[in-house]
């Protein structure tokens, strides 16, 4: 069965989305299709898949990772989804659901020239049954995981998916790469996972933000996860609630705001359309697509903003 789809980011953090509003997806099997159509060696090669679907009498999304999983909550793949969905909608500011819950999302001032932004209010929580033993049973802020590491503090919070964030002097890859794979053996503590994150502080109201996300492993950004670490480090007295802070990543940036009571963050970043064209998987882990259009400015005014931000 061929799909229409658009190749998109959102910092870096890219997808294959398809508009399952326009168009019927009939009884194919998003979680397999996402195996295929992410692999970097024989698909389109992506972070994940993202579909616009109709739920009720609104929009939502629904974002499956590379091993096929489906997420409940992608900050950046949320901002591309409302993009898409605000051709149906005549407001620029709406509601997505994603994972049962209710996002509200705002069509913002451009980033950076030629850049599409958007933003996400996300509610935060901090306890969640997705964090068992100690871990699930108070608040859990700045406190050590010793089956995990003996000396970084780590914060959990609940954006709809599980996260858990640490300060750290130096965001070092191959440090959070060993989290990564040792925390998905910790099923007494993370029975459904959990996306790790690393942060450093770099200034007032400015942080760096690397992530292993559940699913996927290391990817450019994750925008959940710069949202929980932001929170964090708001929580931790790092940087200032009801101010906008400069998130840093690997993809290029975005900008987070924490309101303390109730908690809740806003994220926001940009939504950039990459090319579009049609896919069609034969079900053995092969993927044709063509690409009918290539969004070139969307592509160059992103890269020109990456190489200043992005702050490497």
């Amino acid at each position: 069965m061929k799909l229409k789809f658009i190749k998109c980011h959102g910092s870096g953090n890219d997808f294959v989305m398809i508009d399952a509003v326009a168009q019927s997806i009939g009884d194919v099997n998003i979680g397999n299709l996402a195996v295929d159509v992410c692999d970097r060696s024989g698909g389109i090669g992506a972070d994940g898949i993202l579909l616009l679907v109709r739920e009720g009498g609104g929009y939502a999304m629904r974002m499956f990772n590379p091993d096929g999983s489906e997420a409940e909550m992608c900050g950046n793949g949320i901002r591309c989804v409302a993009r898409l969905a605000r051709r149906y909608v005549d407001s620029d500011i709406f509601t997505l659901r994603s994972g049962g819950r209710d996002y509200t999302v705002s069509r913002e001032a451009e980033l950076g020239e030629g850049i599409e932004t958007f933003g996400v209010r996300i509610p935060i929580a901090l306890r969640s049954a997705d964090f068992g033993s100690y871990v699930g049973d108070a608040d859990f802020v700045g406190r050590t995981i010793p089956e995990l590491d003996a000396d970084l503090r780590f914060t959990a919070l609940s954006l709809g998916n599980p996260h858990i964030a640490a300060e750290c002097g130096k965001a070092d890859m191959a440090q959070l790469e060993r989290l990564g794979e040792r925390v998905k053996g910790l099923k007494r503590l993370f029975p459904n996972g959990v996306n790790v994150s690393l942060f450093e502080v770099r200034g007032e109201n400015e942080i760096f933000v690397a992530t292993f996300e559940r699913g996927a492993g290391i990817t450019l950004s994750c925008g959940t996860a710069m949202t929980a670490s932001t929170t964090a480090a708001a929580l931790l007295g790092l940087c200032g609630f009801g101010r906008p802070v400069t998130v840093r990543n690997r993809g290029g940036m975005v900008r987070c705001e924490c309101l303390r009571e109730p908690l809740v963050t806003k994220l926001t970043g940009n939504a950039t359309f990459e090319y579009a064209g049609t896919l069609e998987s034969d079900g053995e882990g092969r993927v044709k697509f063509d690409i009918d259009v290539i969004f070139d400015a969307e592509i160059n005014a992103y890269g020109v903003f990456a190489e200043k931000e992005r702050g490497l």
